[in-house]
């Protein structure tokens, strides 16, 4: 699982708003509404413990639903407090053991803002921050990808070039490409078949065919502003022509989540 997705999964960020009952439940209800993955949102605290952890693997496992999940949006690995910095850390680390426990793919997190510092500063932090959180995990025996995402500001760290470069140096860190982030943060571009495949042919130069056969995705609607996203909304609520990207997506041979 870690190494290539079988075709591609779909699923939502998140329980379904279709579903109520125990969390559990939600994944063999994934399945019966014809989707295959599901997004554990962690991004206030971490509802999910241990035992409920393995309960999750098992149903994935049977259900076949890939499972990942979303760190906390108040991350900020480019802090100037340093305790801020290594809490940052540690939300990372600590939502990727109970991912993994859960038999999960791969960990979103937004990694860091600019703040007044140049990009290529914060680049360093950010990559001396994932050395401490990829060390941790492997010394601990867990394996999921750690997905710093590409982000929908251009105050906040995280264009494509930024994590491929990232990337490049560390094992089990991997993009996660937002799409809709990707547009709002263009203030509009990033909308066609050229310029899609313009940035995928990018990522596949920079990190390899075998990576667009485990990449994780989010589309969804987005409005923006000339300081980038806004809020997300539904699909057809956005000027996001998300028909035509799914058939780039089909032409590079995408796989994943």
């Amino acid at each position: 699982m870690l190494e290539e997705v079988g075709g591609v999964k779909f699923g939502p960020a998140g329980i379904p708003n279709s579903y109520s009952g125990p969390s559990e439940g939600a994944i063999p209800y994934i399945k019966e509404i014809g989707l295959d993955a599901m997004e554990l949102e962690f991004v206030r605290n971490v509802w999910l413990k241990p035992e409920k952890a393995e309960v999750f693997r098992e149903l994935s496992e049977k259900h076949g639903v890939l499972l990942t999940a979303h760190a906390p949006y108040y991350i900020n690995l480019n802090s100037p407090d340093e305790k801020k910095r290594k809490a940052s850390v540690e939300r990372i680390v600590r939502r990727a053991r109970v991912l993994s426990v859960a038999g999960g793919f791969s960990l979103v997190f937004h990694a860091a803002f600019y703040q007044k510092d140049p990009p290529e500063r914060v680049t360093e932090r950010v990559k001396g921050a994932l050395k401490e959180i990829v060390g941790t995990l492997e010394d601990e025996g867990h394996e999921v990808w750690v997905r710093p995402e590409l982000m929908g500001k251009p105050s906040q760290w995280g264009d494509l070039d930024e994590l491929i470069e990232v990337s490049q140096e560390f094992e089990m860190v991997e993009p996660a490409v937002d799409f809709a982030h990707l547009h709002a943060r263009t203030v509009g571009r990033y909308n066609s078949e050229e310029e899609w495949r313009e940035l995928l042919t990018k990522y596949e130069e920079g990190l390899g065919k075998e990576s667009l056969r485990r990449m994780h995705i989010h589309i969804s609607g987005i409005e923006y502003g000339k300081k980038g996203e806004k809020r997300h909304v539904n699909l057809r609520q956005s000027d996001l022509n998300f028909v035509e990207l799914l058939g780039v997506l089909k032409e590079f041979r995408i796989r994943g989540v």
